[in-house]
């Protein structure tokens, strides 16, 4: 009768923690608000992140994502219209945590209305540097994206002619990361172009390939006139030195992508999220940054410029065709 007692009770204390944590999950919600719209590659790897945390950790928590769509519609009225929605959406919803992607939704939305409150906001996918924010607050912690600029550089001096680095990209946020990729890893882009459209990026891409000994495309995707399957053939036919990027939706332009992950932004958000639903602090976790990345060969312009890839390089690389 003893042992049947002691074999319940030690049952009981294995039992019963269990019990607590999916309690404390049971009627949880999670609102992700991302600064852009739903057809975004990079939200969508962020977003698919959260939903594949949270059916392997915590498939009892509702997850709910509101777009603010501020990378098609920059100008002022439209953002403050995304903010007073967003606010309303967490006024409706009563998330018990915030998952923000993006500067945006921390500009606009975190530092005016919800720093230092009860909610608890965990952000992804801030570029850089988070002191500009004035973060980490009280009520907020996060992970930054940092780029892997400083590998794919060293990649692409592999099989360019010289040391001269040219950067070409749309006029929109990438002006902050030319900023940063000289401060954190010594890099300086001696031609920078930045395009509204197609046109002006075919332009530049042209007189980049005699200005510069290797090309680093950062994001195009929101250029006027974009057609993808008709710039990829465009790049083919007139690249002459190599080009790199930290996108891998640019990997159809570029000989050597070392892409972000945005899943790892997503799991790693998620996770803090369940911390802080189990009772952590948001101050009490530090502010980390992104570490992975994939690698990805485009052959078809290392062929046009007749580079000879390692066999040990094609095998831990993703090949684009």
């Amino acid at each position: 009768m003893l042992k049947i007692l002691l074999k319940a009770i030690v049952i009981c204390l294995i039992i019963i923690p269990i019990i607590g944590q999916a309690t404390e999950e049971v009627g949880k919600k999670i609102l992700f608000v991302d600064s852009y719209n739903k057809d975004f590659e990079w939200s969508n790897g962020i977003l698919q992140g959260i939903q594949q945390t949270l059916a392997a950790q915590a498939p009892t928590v509702t997850l709910h994502t509101f777009h603010m769509d501020t990378k098609q519609h920059p100008d002022e009225s439209s953002i403050l219209a995304a903010v007073n929605n967003a606010r309303a959406e967490i006024d409706r919803f009563k998330p018990d945590v915030v998952i923000t992607c993006d500067d945006n939704a921390v500009k606009y939305l975190l530092v005016p209305y919800y720093k230092d409150v009860d909610l608890p906001v965990v952000f992804c996918g801030v570029n850089w540097d988070a002191s500009i924010y004035g973060l980490p607050y009280r009520n907020a912690t996060g992970m930054l994206e940092i780029s892997l600029m400083g590998e794919i550089v060293q990649h692409l001096k592999q099989y360019a002619k010289g040391d001269k680095i040219g950067y070409l990209a749309e006029d929109a946020t990438s002006r902050k990361n030319t900023k940063y990729t000289e401060k954190l890893f010594n890099i300086h882009y001696n031609k920078v172009y930045f395009v509204k459209s197609v046109e002006e990026f075919k332009e530049k891409f042209i007189q980049l390939q005699t200005e510069v000994d290797m090309l680093i495309i950062d994001n195009i995707n929101n250029l006027k006139g974009l057609n993808k399957d008709e710039l990829s053939t465009f790049v083919v036919e007139n690249i002459k030195i190599p080009s790199g990027t930290d996108l891998v939706w640019n990997a159809d332009y570029c000989l050597i992508v070392l892409g972000k992950i945005p899943e790892e932004q997503g799991e790693w958000a998620t996770e803090t999220a369940l911390k802080i639903l189990a009772g952590a602090k948001p101050s009490d976790i530090p502010i980390v940054q992104n570490k992975r990345g994939k690698l990805y060969i485009n052959l078809k312009l290392g062929n046009k410029l007749h580079i000879p890839f390692s066999p040990a390089l094609l095998k831990m690389a993703e090949i684009i065709k």
